[in-house]
């Protein structure tokens, strides 16, 4: 099915969006293991602290990402199995292992007193505030078997979860994002070569490889690959010299979002942008440039150049003509391994970008406005209404967004169910407490046999903390959960994440079967 995204007046030409397929995926929700033994496999990732901003810059200081692995093209590539032995040389078959653990159960019961007793010491605190809202419920369904607070919350990053369910109904977890360039020949002069930006939020400026034990999890396109790419292709075609522009035309309306705070742009988000690198950053991945689009078609020149091509004007804004010779082109990761990245880290930059894709796909426009309707809309399709619940941006950075924690863990069993590999991406993305992505030095300060049995979406902001999520208990039962408290007052800015880490750890080490 293919849906077409609309420009703006001023640049009326147009582009098609497509939704790809869901892909089937191995195992199901009633495969999953009891979640310390099969989480201990998952790589340690970089925690990310206030706003859940620092993934970028941490994983530089640390020497790449840290949370990543190989993706599944690069394990197939690469699989021994695959591998023929050596001639005159006998290998023994290879037998598929025992399970370690049998699977947990995604019905059975929760005690409501036996969670009740689990949160309560947590959830009185003061240091959380005079506003906190609580739901815990089985994740095979139900009604929940706790409940606490009233009112709508601040999701803080939790949104994400939202976000990127929304992207792979709209788009399918199949769906790539392309990077492209066209040539435009001329009667005078050099013909024009237009960089267009397709949206990839995890565009890279140079190739990113292997380096020891670090993988660029997921694979990223660059414009350095696209650069030889266009250079082989104008050779081929005899042309040696051309004039340079870009097109970041997919996305429309404000590149940031007039809820955030005033600071908040260059100093803790990018301006969005469907054509950029090192999503925004600057070269040194430390601080955000004013003009992504701009820095990205400077690389790529950059590049161009280097790759023997003669740049004689530019690079300048402008449409790529509807009647250009598409020369070449570099595609992103699925959008399954994207989402599970942005979840993983709580990448603010690409959930933003991703919601104008949602735009695109179910309303016609990649703007935030349009992210939100799509947004409604492809919930709706799946009989989860919003309600009070109110997401202004995609990735939780506004303060003005508000959630029901029942709409959270709705969400998240959407996410989860067994009949729904598509979706599988959210819930494979979740940070695993004590091991991986946002959660990596957290929940070390509760029952410790919370660690690894809780898998959680963060979510912070000043005076604002939220944790989404599932869990298993010491039973064996899988639940979900959604903790928040919006409301912190700064006597308690220093200790209540621990709090409300400490209370959903407390449910991992809970026997709360009945």
């Amino acid at each position: 099915m293919t849906k077409s995204s609309s420009r703006s007046p001023s640049r009326s030409s147009s582009r098609s969006v497509s939704r790809s397929a869901p892909q089937a995926s191995g195992g199901s929700l009633r495969g999953t293991l009891v979640l310390v033994l099969v989480l201990l496999l998952v790589g340690g990732g970089v925690a990310t602290w206030r706003y859940d901003l620092l993934d970028g810059p941490l994983d530089s200081l640390l020497g790449g990402d840290q949370a990543d692995a190989p993706s599944s093209a690069d394990v197939a590539s690469s699989d021994p199995v695959s591998v023929a032995p050596p001639p005159g040389l006998q290998l023994p078959e290879v037998v598929r292992p025992d399970p370690v653990a049998q699977p947990s159960p995604t019905g059975g019961a929760l005690d409501p007193a036996a969670v009740r007793r689990a949160l309560a010491p947590y959830l009185r605190r003061a240091d959380l505030g005079r506003h906190v809202r609580a739901e815990v419920a089985l994740l095979g369904g139900g009604p929940a078997v706790f409940t606490a607070g009233e009112q709508p919350a601040i999701p803080a990053s939790t949104t994400k979860l939202v976000t990127s369910t929304a992207a792979l109904l709209a788009l399918g977890s199949d769906h790539v994002f392309t990077t492209t360039t066209v040539l435009a020949r001329s009667r005078r002069g050099a013909p024009r070569l237009t960089l267009v930006g397709g949206g990839d939020p995890f565009l890279e400026r140079d190739a990113l490889t292997p380096s020891g034990e670090d993988w660029p999890y997921p694979a990223r396109a660059d414009l350095t690959t696209l650069a030889d790419k266009t250079a082989a292709a104008l050779r081929e075609a005899q042309v040696r010299r051309v004039r340079v522009s870009y097109d970041d035309a997919l996305f429309t309306g404000p590149a940031e979002n007039p809820t955030w705070e005033d600071d908040y742009l260059i100093d803790v988000v990018s301006p969005t942008s469907a054509l950029w690198v090192d999503e925004g950053r600057t070269i040194t991945r430390f601080g955000r440039v004013a003009d992504p689009s701009a820095d990205a078609a400077s690389a790529f020149t950059t590049a161009l150049r280097g790759a023997g091509v003669k740049v004689v004007a530019g690079p300048e804004a402008d449409v790529a003509p509807d009647r250009g010779e598409a020369l070449a082109q570099v595609e992103s990761a699925p959008l399954g391994e994207i989402v599970q990245r942005i979840i993983d880290v709580s990448d603010n930059e690409a959930a933003e970008v991703l919601l104008r894709h949602v735009g695109l796909a179910e309303v016609g426009a990649g703007s935030t406005e349009a992210g939100r309707r799509g947004v409604r809309r492809v919930l709706g399709a799946e009989g989860i209404r919003l309600g009070p619940s109110r997401f202004l941006d995609g990735s939780g950075l506004s303060r003005a967004s508000r959630a029901e924690p029942g709409l959270l863990v709705d969400v998240l069993r959407l996410a989860a169910d067994p009949s729904r590999p598509d979706l599988r991406a959210v819930v494979e993305g979740l940070p695993v407490a004590g091991f991986t992505g946002s959660l990596a030095i957290r929940m070390d300060e509760g029952p410790p046999a919370g660690l690894g049995r809780i898998r959680a979406k963060t979510g912070t902001l000043e005076s604002v903390s939220s944790l989404a999520g599932i869990g298993t208990d010491l039973d064996g039962t899988v639940f979900v959960f959604v903790l928040m408290a919006d409301r912190i007052p700064e006597s308690g800015s220093a200790t209540a994440r621990t709090t409300l880490d400490s209370a959903a750890a407390s449910l991992g080490a809970c026997r709360c079967s009945p």
